[in-house]
């Protein structure tokens, strides 16, 4: 690396690392000011605050802002440089436009692999802490059961669920159903049914149980009041914790991701949005920074606030058209691949443009 690449890439993560600091603090005193009064009524200790939420916030923060932040570091240091006849004085002594960006990109190669190990690897687990935190003394911060669930939980073995209360880790309208191909073998039907975490069991209330013979005929061979059963389920297997995703790493994302289409579960748009943003964040970082060069390398009249003006207004856009795309892969038929990549796509064909339009 030359002089003016260390140069170049010092003021990089300088910068970026300064706008991470500010843009953290401010978080936090919002974060605070917002839950304060739940803090308070809650008589949380200070250590957990700081320790278990607010140093696992910040890492999370960081990382989710990451690429945004990229930008806005490139927009503000290369703004001033330009300002200041720097990017010209480069350019004149025979350093290529092309050659300008190798330190850009280098920089933000460190970025992108700092963001992916970070939000593969180091974050789930801090945010398995921050969450468990949230659920104990944030009001309204509570994990939910879910509604009419459907699995297989072996081959040709069904369980349905009508409903499933999280705190009380019992159920309503329980059916298990054991097919041989399409031919149905018994059904058990349990009016409730709990679970005994010290056993590792299930009991069940007022349940019934039937055979089917060859015909298809249904023949009552069991039913009461109460009967104990092991079953090849857990509690949370029908529980959908507030954002579960979050506290797994990648390995785990997709173990869950398998298992849940092998189920039959349903409902992995979330967690597939979520291994796909890890492995196109870091990429963001390279096209918004292309963006930030192309734009303010140029010396204009309006100085750095026009340039620092045009990547705000480029920083909302791209959340703006994240936030669509990976909402219509939830809510409606759009590939959940495509949602995460789309902006990153469409990003880059404006980088190339103002590329091919900035000063050489």
């Amino acid at each position: 690396m030359k002089k003016l690449d260390l140069y170049i890439l010092k003021k990089f993560l300088g910068t970026y690392f300064f706008i991470v600091i500010i843009i953290i603090l401010i978080v936090i005193v919002f974060d605070l000011v917002e839950k304060i009064d739940d803090f308070v009524d809650t008589h949380t200790p200070l250590n957990e605050i700081v320790f278990d939420y607010y140093l696992n916030l910040v890492p999370y923060y960081a990382n989710m802002l990451s690429p945004l932040l990229v930008f806005l570091s490139v927009i503000f240091f290369t703004s001033k440089m330009a300002s200041q006849t720097e990017i010209i004085a480069i350019l004149s002594s025979g350093v290529s436009f092309r050659r300008l960006m190798w330190p850009y990109f280098m920089g933000s190669l460190i970025i992108a692999i700092m963001t992916f190990l970070l939000g593969s690897h180091v974050i789930p687990l801090a945010n398995r802490t921050r969450i468990d935190f949230e659920n104990t003394y944030i009001k309204s911060r509570k994990e939910t059961g879910l509604s009419d669930m459907h699995m297989q939980i072996s081959p040709g073995v069904f369980v349905y669920m009508g409903r499933y209360y999280s705190f009380r880790e019992s159920g309503d309208r329980f059916n298990i159903e054991k097919y041989d191909g399409k031919k149905l073998q018994s059904r058990l039907f349990a009016r409730t049914i709990t679970y005994d975490s010290i056993v590792g069991n299930w009991h069940l209330k007022n349940y019934t149980q039937w055979e089917f013979d060859d015909n298809g005929i249904s023949h009552v061979i069991s039913q009461g009041l109460s009967i104990d059963s092991v079953i090849n389920i857990v509690p949370s297997d029908f529980k959908n914790e507030r954002k579960s995703y979050e506290m797994m790493t990648s390995a785990e994302l997709r173990s869950h991701i398998n298992e849940l289409h092998e189920r039959g579960i349903g409902g992995s748009g979330d967690f597939e949005i979520e291994l796909y943003k890890r492995n196109a964040t870091p990429f963001a970082s390279f096209i918004l920074a292309l963006i930030g060069v192309s734009l303010a390398s140029r010396k204009t009249r309006g100085g750095m606030g026009l340039h620092i003006g045009l990547g705000l207004l480029l920083s909302f856009a791209y959340i703006l058209f994240l936030t669509v795309s990976t909402t219509f892969a939830v809510n409606g038929n759009m590939n959940a691949i495509l949602a995460v990549w789309l902006p990153n796509i469409v990003f880059s064909f404006i980088g190339v443009f103002l590329y091919s339009r900035a000063p050489k």
